[in-house]
């Protein structure tokens, strides 16, 4: 099956064929860097960054571009409430939204432009606008004339009727049309400002898009990413000045969006006051817990985040991750150095890891399926436990193989979507010499130490001492299950319980 793609401008999915073949050319609108990003900005970014390794993962090279808007309304006026500088606020809040990335496991882009370090290209752009007839200057700003564009409305389906029917602003009696908006915006005091053709000024929203998007991947680049909200006006936009500019179409072959957030079945807004940043979530859920709640929803369908949902969330990621530690129990109690002879049931379930891997495929091959894709993971995740339980009733000496086998695909298909990366397994560091001469104890010694200690309370009846040590070690990232035959521990990474 050929991956296709819902394409937000002709509203259908269609099947994907890159500008050029084996290369794709992506763009994602990044972050206004007044503050830091709530949970429906990030539930964009992981879904761009599952697209990105799901089209890695199919052999593509992937060049993607996200940038920083770091001159906006929004930018000035929390640097006033703060007594700071624009520039402060922004790089205040780039560094925090690049550390929420990389708490949720997002890969960062190839590259990363800031919006005023693109200002030449912008003032450029807008300048043959005007030259073109497509833009109007007045008082020292500069307006984009709808009227002069054709295919305004293309993407977001609306006329210019209908969208003066839905205005929520105060009408601008200097504009040739309602719905003309700003390229470039004449400066006011204190404002951050740039020299251009029109006076001293900056540029608006939309541009900034446009001109980073073409500077690094040229007209007609293969997907341009966002949540249904930047539909319109700002994509809306971008096609309409960015066709006007170049003189040709498309400006981008496929529009992919993602759904809104609620919060507990209410629209995520500042209205209602349930606005709920990424890193308040990550102080209370594993970062794989709020990707996998993300992931079991389709993307251009709305997900809820309230505590239900983040909860079930993580009990579906413990799921997984009690294979995967099973399975190496499994593993590190058995062995096996030569290649056994199967049994009929374990050369069914060899087959069936590679059809877990098909189907897995054909579900994210169908725009990007993640709910499928993970039901498929699930499926996986319920064969091997089944597998498991089988061996401690019958050993087989094909058990490690077979183990090792479902182990590594499960791990293969979680990491397409983001999920259990190396990073968070928990490598052993090599243990540094003592000042006097003898080796520090490792931190595998002081864990099974703390385990003793556990173990000498249980057998006390010290449960309340004997369930604090455990409570504790899973605040720093270490797991202790207790079994029949004693304890199993495995670093998990930190994180801590709500």
């Amino acid at each position: 099956m050929s991956l296709v793609i819902y394409n937000t401008m002709n509203r259908r999915k269609e099947e994907f064929h890159p500008r050029e073949e084996g290369k794709v050319s992506m763009y994602v609108c990044g972050p206004t860097v007044y503050n830091y990003i709530h949970v429906g900005n990030g539930r964009a970014y992981l879904v761009f960054d599952v697209i990105r390794r799901y089209l890695a993962y199919k052999g593509y090279e992937v060049r993607c571009v996200q940038n920083f808007t770091d001159v906006d309304d929004k930018i000035i006026n929390r640097a006033r409430e703060e007594g700071k500088t624009p520039e402060e606020i922004a790089r205040f809040y780039e560094q925090a939204f690049l550390e929420d990335m990389e708490a949720l496991n997002v890969q960062p882009p190839e590259i990363a432009p800031r919006a005023t370090e693109a200002i030449p290209r912008m003032i450029e752009m807008i300048r043959v606008l005007v030259d073109k007839g497509h833009a109007y200057a007045v008082d020292g700003d500069v307006f984009f004339r709808v009227e002069g564009f054709e295919g305004y409305g293309k993407l977001s389906g609306r006329s210019l009727e209908e969208m003066r029917a839905g205005e929520r602003v105060e009408v601008d009696t200097r504009k040739y049309h309602p719905m003309d908006f700003a390229l470039w915006k004449a400066s006011k005091p204190g404002e951050p400002a740039w020299d251009s053709p029109w006076g001293k000024g900056r540029p608006g929203w939309h541009i900034e898009c446009s001109a980073m998007s073409l500077e690094y991947l040229g007209m007609g680049f293969d997907i341009h990413g966002g949540g249904r909200d930047l539909v319109f006006p700002h994509h809306e936009n971008e096609i309409a000045q960015s066709e006007a500019y170049s003189g040709t179409e498309p400006f981008v072959r496929y529009w992919v969006h993602n759904g809104f957030v609620n919060i507990q079945e209410e629209k995520m807004s500042k209205s209602l006051g349930n606005i709920i940043l990424v890193r308040e979530i990550l102080n209370r859920y594993p970062p794989d817990a709020v990707r996998l709640l993300a992931l079991q929803t389709h993307y251009r369908s709305p997900i809820d985040f309230g505590p239900e949902a983040l909860d079930e969330a993580r009990r579906a990621h413990e799921r997984i991750e009690n294979c995967l530690f099973a399975v190496d129990a499994f593993l590190g109690n058995n062995s096996t150095s030569v290649a056994p002879v199967r049994t009929e049931r374990e050369v069914l379930l060899t087959d069936s890891f590679f059809d877990f891997e098909r189907r897995f495929e054909e579900a994210m091959d169908d725009d990007f399926n993640t709910a499928r894709a993970m039901g498929v993971i699930f499926e996986l995740v319920k064969e091997l436990n089944t597998y498991l339980d089988e061996q401690e009733r019958f050993t087989s000496p094909g058990g490690p193989i077979i183990a090792t086998h479902g182990r590594d695909v499960l791990l293969k298909l979680c990491r397409v979507l983001g999920l259990f990366s190396p990073r968070d397994e928990g490598e052993t560091q090599p243990c540094p010499e003592s000042e006097q001469g003898g080796a520090f104890p490792t931190p595998e010694n002081l864990v099974e130490l703390l385990l003793e200690v556990r173990s000498m309370a249980r057998e006390r009846k010290e449960f309340e001492t004997a369930d604090f040590i455990r409570a504790r070690l899973r605040d720093l990232g270490i797991r202790v299950d207790d079994l029949r035959e004693g304890m199993r521990w495995k670093f998990v990474g930190p994180h801590s319980e709500s």
